[in-house]
């Protein structure tokens, strides 16, 4: 396995922001989650483990939110900084998700909710600002012109950086005509979308893919690894009708245990082994390796198993393969 040491991450474009990231961004969505049992799933000693890894091998851009964890994630995060010099790091955090039962202005991007919540966020991250600010999904509730002037008033007291959107998979329209609006008025558009994408979650090929293009915004996907399916822990026959599939939800199974979808799992086996990698690193090269994507986030549990996602940095394919694993899909923007 890939010492850390031996990583140091490259640092690519953010959009058109002027700034640079880590070529791969480091998701803390699993600090302070609370799994079925009732169990925490990683605790604060083991975040700031995993942090002390991710910016060991040279990573430098963090992404949280403020409902992770119940906003423990960006509390550890802000304890974690507190002993680091913080313009070193690039913070993301995201607003949507109503947090207090029985008060429908605690959820979207009304202005009460946005003002209200961006104040907790910092004070959580101990930090006057963020880099960007994400809004976790599209609110059809509130007006995009109150939204976009909303969000331009915190880039003006100088409490947020940078904007972005994250989903909005079908609907780029909708970030394409927000940023018209803010252009129009002379304020801060989205520079930074951040889409599901994978191998296997290809729906942002075409239309989303070239408004982000057009619009010069940086793409840093979430999900890179299928949920874990592409990690190589599903065996077909389990997967299709054994115990795997089983044990999973039934949204999992129907979205990713399927023929078409351990088909591409054969073709990621099959370049894994001629680059001598792990099928999750060439799923993550394969990601980096594609035109129009920034930096996919990813995220672990272990420090073992960061230090292998990471490691996918130091992992080159070629075109053929590239193309080979982008074709596995199939549909209609398999060649793209």
């Amino acid at each position: 396995m890939t010492d850390l040491a031996d990583i140091d991450m490259e640092f690519v474009q953010l959009g058109g922001t002027g700034i640079r990231t880590s070529e791969l961004q480091f998701g803390t969505w699993r600090f302070g989650k609370e799994t079925e049992e009732g169990n925490v799933e990683i605790g604060e000693k083991r975040a700031h483990k995993l942090l002390d890894a991710y910016a060991e091998a040279g990573g430098r851009y963090i992404d949280t939110a403020d409902v992770y964890g119940g906003g423990e994630s960006e509390r550890w995060i802000g304890d974690w900084l507190a002993d680091r010099d913080r313009e070193r790091y690039t913070i993301a955090s995201k607003i949507f998700w109503q947090i207090r039962d029985g008060d429908p202005n605690s959820r979207g991007t009304n202005r009460k909710n946005i003002r209200h919540r961006i104040d907790a966020l910092l004070d959580r991250l101990g930090t006057d600002y963020v880099d960007v600010l994400y809004i976790h999904r599209w609110d059809d509730q509130t007006d995009a012109r109150e939204m976009m002037k909303t969000l331009n008033g915190l880039v003006e007291d100088g409490k947020v950086h940078y904007l972005g959107a994250s989903t909005l998979r079908p609907d780029a329209w909708k970030v394409a005509r927000a940023n018209q609006i803010a252009r129009n008025e002379g304020w801060e558009p989205f520079s930074v979308l951040q889409p599901r994408y994978n191998l296997v979650d290809r729906e942002i090929e075409g239309d989303y893919l070239e408004m982000a293009r057009h619009e010069d915004l940086a793409v840093c996907p979430w999900s890179p690894l299928g949920q874990g399916f592409l990690t190589g822990k599903y065996t077909r026959e389990e997967g299709l009708t054994g115990e795997s599939r089983a044990a999973e939800s039934g949204r999992f199974a129907d979205a990713y245990l399927t023929e078409e979808n351990f088909d591409v799992h054969d073709e990621l086996d099959a370049v894994a082994e001629e680059v001598d990698a792990s099928p999750a690193q060439t799923a993550l090269a394969w990601l980096m390796h594609r035109d129009g994507v920034t930096a996919p986030i990813v995220g672990a549990r272990t420090t073992e198993q960061l230090e292998e996602n990471l490691a996918a940095a130091t992992i080159d394919l070629s075109e053929e393969q590239v193309d080979r694993l982008t074709e596995a899909k199939g549909g209609p923007y398999a060649g793209l």
